[in-house]
């Protein structure tokens, strides 16, 4: 296994868009310090200290490699994304960026139907498999939107094949209100579990789990995150749980993955008070006529 990663993760860094057998220094900052600056507690020599950039110069791609890898805990191959019309598109598209570096895994996306599937901000995808030709998936991630995602929860034939394949993935995650999904599965009962701000505590208290008001958790298998981009850091914390630090670094790095935001905001906490009442108000308006119409079928 050691050996077939470390070749999977050759070619792979050896195909990307930076030249790997070299290491550019930068902007004030001396090349002999480069290493010890960047790596202080892990990737050592044998006597504790640091390698210089000349030293690593000297080592061939294949010894670098070598350096870099660290036992996997998980053998993940398999990778499915579900898509359905409506979802927010960077809660799937976030952990394909991620997911997609994680060799050797397969990460692809699944809906009920082949075709194209549109997001709410209307971007299309073309998904070529089917929930019917999946039977066996290494992680499951089930994005999330508003309607759509309230619609999806009660959609009972997705939530069969949800759970089916959740008995035997090695993780089932959600991004956003896609933990409606996985709680309208029955999957989160007695979880810990996060999502997005909206309602979030009333709706995990309605499928049986407790909201904690994290970027992502997990429990067990059950990894979950909070709004939209949260998926992102996620999807990075799952890689170096299975892969470790080295592996994650160099995804985040190769997505040079490093968010400065131009102003706070972005969570129920550091909005602005209108501007969080005004979204918030949106949400219950966008909602209530889907709600109302499975009260209707339901009665």
């Amino acid at each position: 296994m050691k050996n077939m990663l470390l070749i999977i993760f050759c070619c792979y860094c050896s195909g990307s868009c930076i030249d790997n057998h070299s290491i550019a220094t930068p902007k004030n900052q001396h090349p002999e310090n480069l290493v010890e600056h960047t790596k202080t507690a892990r990737n050592l020599k044998s006597n504790g200290t640091a390698y210089t950039v000349e030293e690593l110069e000297r080592l061939s791609h294949t010894e670098l490699m070598q350096l870099m890898y660290e036992p996997v805990r998980d053998t993940i191959l398999t990778i499915g994304i579900l898509l359905y019309d409506g979802y927010f598109s960077l809660d799937a598209m976030g952990p394909h960026a991620v997911w997609s570096g994680m060799y050797p895994a397969k990460t692809f996306f699944v809906a009920k139907e082949k075709g194209l599937v549109k997001s709410n901000n209307g971007l299309t995808t073309q998904v070529d498999t089917t929930l019917s030709e999946v039977k066996q998936l290494d992680i499951l991630v089930v994005p999330g939107g508003t309607a759509e995602t309230y619609r999806a929860s009660k959609d009972q034939e997705l939530l069969r094949w949800i759970k089916t394949i959740d008995q035997h993935s090695t993780y089932t995650t959600s991004v956003c209100t896609g933990a409606w999904i996985l709680g309208a599965a029955g999957l989160l009962e007695g979880k810990k579990a996060t999502t997005n701000w909206y309602r979030a505590s009333e709706k995990l208290k309605g499928y049986g789990a407790t909201f904690v008001n994290e970027r992502y958790t997990h429990d067990g298998k059950y990894w979950t995150s909070a709004g939209v981009s949260a998926g992102i850091d996620m999807s990075l914390a799952l890689v170096d749980h299975i892969m470790g630090r080295n592996y994650a670094e160099y995804v985040m790095l190769n997505l040079e993955y490093d968010p400065q935001p131009p102003f706070q905001g972005g969570s129920s906490e550091k909005a602005d008070p209108l501007v969080r009442f005004m979204t918030q108000k949106m949400y219950d308006i966008g909602l209530e006529p889907i709600i109302a119409e499975f009260e209707d079928s339901e009665k």
